[in-house]
């Protein structure tokens, strides 16, 4: 069986719709995807709509943005929560819109030194997608000013640029805790991804454990070997389910699906965790 538990559609910063997606997903021979969209359930009813069609199984997913009191940032996968719980749903809301503003703000700087205005980035952005800097990126792309997001990020959009605007994240305790009470599975996505920028330490991670953190995404592609390694050191110390991922975004990002899998097993103690939403199969 072939698993892959982390994907962006055009509902966040992915490059094709939920249904698109799927059949991406049965294209490159997987089994069972998840949708993890950030800060966002928008695209699972769609995504949904095409289980029968494309024989692919969904697990209906989100990723949430946080950020550590020292600034560092964190993205958590939440799987099969209830998208409907107050409490989390305000959240996500909450650094959705401010995402929206942050974005206005950089608009705001590029257009002092390039060809770029609000609206060249907005028809990028899907209707109610969460907005984020990879459509800035797009639109930076289609002006010719870089040749793909890779470029943009490297360059224009790094968050050390003098362009780059911070927004609003809930700290990872409180998100855990929140996923945990809509009846989600929280797992860490590439924790130890270096060269993303600054990691956390062992004592947020303890942290993090401590709130109900279920899950650590070991095998990604920007987690190192040895980060990897002492991953898994980690997982069997504390029990923690172990994942893998492609992180797909479509044209986004060299990603390509089915990269990295996660094994039935896991699945299968992700399913049994549980409460909020369940796998839809064929």
């Amino acid at each position: 069986m072939r698993i892959d538990l982390h994907t962006h559609s055009n509902i966040s910063d992915g490059t094709q719709p939920p249904a698109m997606l799927m059949a991406a997903a049965r294209d490159a021979g997987l089994d069972v995807l998840a949708l993890t969209d950030h800060d966002t359930t928008l695209g699972w009813a769609e995504a949904a709509a095409a289980v029968a069609s494309t024989g692919v199984a969904l697990l209906p997913g989100m990723e949430v943005t946080c950020r550590t009191a020292e600034g560092i940032s964190v993205h958590l996968l939440c799987y099969l929560h209830d998208p409907g719980f107050a409490g989390l749903l305000e959240e996500i809301t909450k650094a959705k819109d401010a995402r929206h503003s942050r974005a206005r703000r950089m608009v705001e700087r590029l257009a002092e030194d390039y060809p770029l205005n609000w609206d060249d980035v907005t028809q990028h952005v899907a209707p109610g997608a969460t907005m984020g800097r990879p459509h800035i990126a797009d639109a930076l792309v289609a002006a010719g000013v870089v040749e793909d997001r890779t470029e943009a990020f490297a360059n224009i959009l790094t968050s050390h640029s003098r362009y780059y605007v911070s927004h609003y994240a809930p700290d990872p305790v409180l998100a855990i805790t929140l996923i945990r009470a809509a009846g989600g599975v929280p797992v860490f996505a590439h924790p130890v991804a270096s060269a993303r920028g600054r990691v956390v330490g062992e004592q947020t991670f303890g942290d993090m454990i401590s709130a109900g953190l279920l899950g650590v995404e070991v095998d990604h592609r920007d987690n190192p070997e040895e980060g990897r390694a002492w991953l898994r050191g980690l997982a069997a110390e504390h029990d923690l389910i172990i994942t893998g991922s492609s992180d797909y975004h479509g044209r986004g990002k060299p990603n390509r699906l089915g990269e990295n899998l996660t094994s039935p097993e896991s699945l299968a103690r992700i399913e049994d965790l549980a409460s909020g939403a369940v796998v839809l199969r064929p």
